[in-house]
């Protein structure tokens, strides 16, 4: 022992007085201190158990108004959506249920909002979240990230909490792109198709996997996740499912007794797991995703209501900016009118918007620090400036 260090760093108390001190470099500490330490932990152990098991269950209609506040439109999702988290939840904060584990699949075209449904779900449970496109995994043992880096990054973003990790959102994007080429199985596997789905299935499902808990797959210190309670949401385009949709719906309407629907009635029929099937998804794959939720293209009035109403839009955050250099944006009627036009014609959807925006607004934001000098404290974007918005940056040179 160092006679140097005769006190308790934690306590103070001498070494004649405790019945062991135990004495590091110019540190010690007593039995008294190691046992309150033990206790301590514990009881964090216990308690982060008891809030596991007490998690709050949502309300379906909190989910649905707070999407409301972020998500424009598609109204039957955010009820489908908000019912199935509430379902999910109440599943895991009692352990001892029967009741399977239900992921959900989202399909509509790019830019309606499935991204962002997701995320804004997970802000509302206040749940790690990590978006990851399948277009990018591969089968364990070819190049690329294997599907156990998705729970890796999950992981992560819970500040390497293993109990907020269990209870994350992983969201699966163009995850109709990993369909197989036809309904027929193939001898040899599809590193970025069916093989991919294959790798998630135990996964999506739930199982236990050992993470590297410093992101090398080569790390010795390896940690142990459940899968299980973690909610899987995958979102895809689908791409030419309509047609599959419309071919089962109206049949061939071949032979004297057929009978064919009207087109109209094709729009309202919903997506069932034999037309994922026929797409080429695996029917493993889908079975593990019983919700399936159906987004709408975006109106051109929604699309406006994007660039101005919800939270943190478009047009806010671009007047922010402005506002840095001292100048106001303001926007015509008839220009959001245009610009929501334009996006609509590119079919683009949410996303469109802010492509749209930065062509418009680039020629200003270039010269924005001059704005000031010049006295020019206001800047009004009229359509003249949506349809040729280059020409104002040509007069400034």
């Amino acid at each position: 022992m160092n006679d140097s260090v005769n006190h308790c760093s934690f306590c103070a108390k001498h070494k004649d007085s405790v019945t062991k001190l135990i004495v590091g470099h110019e540190v010690a500490i007593c039995n008294e201190c190691v046992s309150l330490c033990d206790h301590l932990l514990k009881d964090k152990k216990v308690s982060s158990n008891n809030v596991s098991n007490e998690l709050k269950i949502p309300d379906p209609r909190d989910i649905r108004d707070y999407l409301n506040q972020f998500v424009v439109g598609q109204n039957d999702a955010k009820i489908v959506l908000s019912v199935a988290i509430t379902n999910h939840y109440k599943r895991i904060s009692h352990p001892a249920n029967h009741v399977e584990k239900s992921n959900i699949l989202m399909i509509g075209p790019s830019g309606t909002g499935k991204t962002l449904l997701a995320k804004t779900i997970a802000k509302y449970l206040n749940v790690p979240f990590v978006v990851a496109d399948a277009t990018t995994l591969t089968e364990a043992g070819y190049v690329g990230d294997d599907v156990d880096t998705l729970i890796t990054r999950l992981y992560q973003n819970a500040n390497c909490d293993v109990e907020r990790t269990q209870q994350g959102i992983v969201f699966l994007d163009e995850v109709d792109k990993i369909s197989r080429k036809s309904e027929s199985t193939t001898v040899s596997r599809d590193v970025s198709g069916e093989g991919v789905q294959q790798a998630l299935l135990k996964l999506v499902e739930g199982t236990k996997i050992k993470i590297s808990s410093t992101g090398s797959k080569k790390s010795e210190h390896n940690i142990e996740i459940d899968t299980t309670n973690i909610l899987f949401i995958a979102g895809g385009a689908f791409v030419g499912l309509e047609k599959i949709i419309k071919n089962r719906s109206q049949g061939s309407g071949m032979g004297f007794g057929a009978q064919v629907k009207s087109a109209s009635t094709v729009d309202d029929d919903p997506v069932l797991a034999e037309d994922l099937v026929k797409y080429g998804m695996i029917p493993e794959f889908v079975g593990r995703f019983s919700n399936i939720v159906s987004l709408q293209a975006l109106t051109k009035h929604q699309l406006i209501s994007i660039l101005t109403d919800v939270k943190h839009n478009f047009v806010e955050q671009y007047q922010w900016l402005f506002n840095q250099d001292g100048v106001d944006l303001v926007f015509e009627t008839e220009s959001l009118d245009l610009i929501a036009e334009k996006t609509l014609n590119s079919k683009t959807g949410a996303r469109g918007l802010h492509t749209e925006l930065e062509r418009v607004l680039l020629p200003h934001m270039f010269d924005l620090p001059r704005y000031r000098k010049q006295s020019i404290l206001k800047i009004a974007i009229n359509t003249n400036l949506v349809n040729t918005p280059i020409t104002l940056l040509r007069e400034n040179e």
